[in-house]
């Protein structure tokens, strides 16, 4: 396991059986040995009524999941900052995106190992995107990854009248894996189904037009829908849920063409604000490098590392790298959900604070904040919607609170 950073290993329940074998950074497979005594420690507490969920050495950690008492997922990870909360997300969406794929009945009766393998292959480009370091954060704070056109309310009439003629409540566009507009019917599609959609759309080779079986893990797990994408131009999609009408080939040539040719400029413009997630036309502190704004009641997020339109040289030579950036606040993220702030949802549990200070508080911090040479954070919680932002060194610390304040009220009536 030398060198080893984040591996995922899935194997039947029941018998261990090794299904398929996904890495990020790894090398080789693991040897057999390796996997069979993982898959055994945990099944072994399973028989003593143990529950074997995570552990840790010096530098990696591995964690367990067992869904339906049929699949197993084992991950181990050597990256520093691979969270648990990180780490059991990714395991739950790895399963949800087969459920997307194959079904969950093919999950839950397993009558032939060899053939669920087969049918796994068509799961492995979402997989391996879910494992890579990516532009969105969706994955990790299970909302979706949005941006903010120029001409979102034109595209947005576009698109519900695009639904209609197509005789389909459920329509989106979407730029690189981002949702620009959508249906209303969409928006009420549970908030991991809509992000797994999108990520599968962006993990698809290139084609000008699909028509692609998913089953809805949350709302559809046994019965498939159709999802038709259509590429308007390379990187922007629009895509739609329906049953057996219309035929891709009725909506492609009769529909497309005729509702989104008149708006061709609109949709290339949605590919330039694509890595900001929002027009250079709002304006943000100087100091600021990244943004995190969650909408909590609407399950939509906006994501950047990018924040300025444009950027100046640092006045101190500090400058971190765009990856640098995602992993900070990416870590940031996780800091104040799991050990400050208030569940995001009433079922989800959370790690005990860390903080003795809070010991005999009955109420849980709303901002928190960190300084280092390199950076600073701020992170903000509101009764609907969470803002965490990435700073620069220089900005100083009792700013902080003001301008994240000023960049909640800038984004507040944002159409997204």
């Amino acid at each position: 396991m030398e060198g080893l950073r984040l591996c995922l290993v899935c194997l039947t329940a029941g018998s261990g059986v090794p299904v398929y074998f996904r890495g990020r950074g790894v090398g080789r497979q693991l040897p057999f040995s390796v996997i069979g005594s993982l898959n055994g420690v945990h099944m072994f507490g399973h028989s003593q009524d143990v529950l074997l969920s995570s552990t840790c050495t010096e530098n990696v950690r591995v964690l367990w999941k067992t869904f339906h008492d049929s699949i197993s997922l084992i991950v181990i990870s050597s990256e520093e900052d691979a969270s648990d909360l990180y780490l059991h997300r990714l395991m739950d969406n790895v399963f949800h995106a087969m459920v997307l794929v194959i079904g969950l009945d093919e999950l839950v009766n397993i009558k032939n190992v060899e053939r669920l393998k087969k049918d796994l292959r068509a799961c492995y480009p979402m997989i391996d995107s879910l494992l890579l370091a990516s532009e969105r954060i969706g994955d990790l704070v299970q909302c979706v990854d949005c941006v903010m056109a120029y001409d979102t309310p034109v595209l947005q009439e576009c698109l519900d009248a695009f639904s209609r003629a197509a005789a389909s409540d459920f329509g989106c566009l979407v730029a690189q894996g981002k949702v620009v507009v959508a249906t209303e019917k969409w928006w009420r599609l549970a908030a991991q189904e809509v992000m797994l959609l999108t990520w599968l759309v962006a993990s698809l080779a290139p084609h000008s037009s699909r028509d692609y079986p998913v089953y809805l893990p949350h709302g559809s797990p046994t019965i498939p829908h159709r999802l038709l994408t259509f590429q308007l131009v390379p990187g922007v999609h629009v895509c739609m849920l329906c049953g057996p009408t219309p035929s891709l080939h009725k909506v492609e040539t009769e529909l497309v063409e005729v509702f989104w040719k008149p708006l061709l400029e609109p949709v290339k413009a949605c590919l330039r604000v694509q890595r900001r997630s929002f027009p250079a036309s709002i304006p943000l502190h100087q100091g600021v490098l990244g943004l995190l704004l969650i909408k909590r009641d609407q399950n939509r997020l906006l994501f950047t590392v990018q924040a300025q339109s444009v950027e100046k040289p640092p006045r101190d030579g500090v400058e971190l790298s765009l990856p640098e950036r995602r992993s900070i606040l990416r870590s940031f993220y996780t800091l104040a959900v799991t050990q400050y702030f208030s569940p995001e949802r009433s079922d989800e549990r959370t790690l005990p604070l860390l903080e003795e200070f809070q010991a005999g508080y009955s109420h849980r911090a709303s901002e928190c904040y960190i300084a280092s040479s390199s950076h600073k954070c701020y992170g903000l919680q509101m009764e609907q919607c969470q803002l965490f932002l990435l700073f620069q060194p220089m900005v100083p610390t009792f700013s902080l609170r003001r301008i994240a304040n000023e960049t909640l009220r800038t984004f507040k009536d944002a159409p997204f």
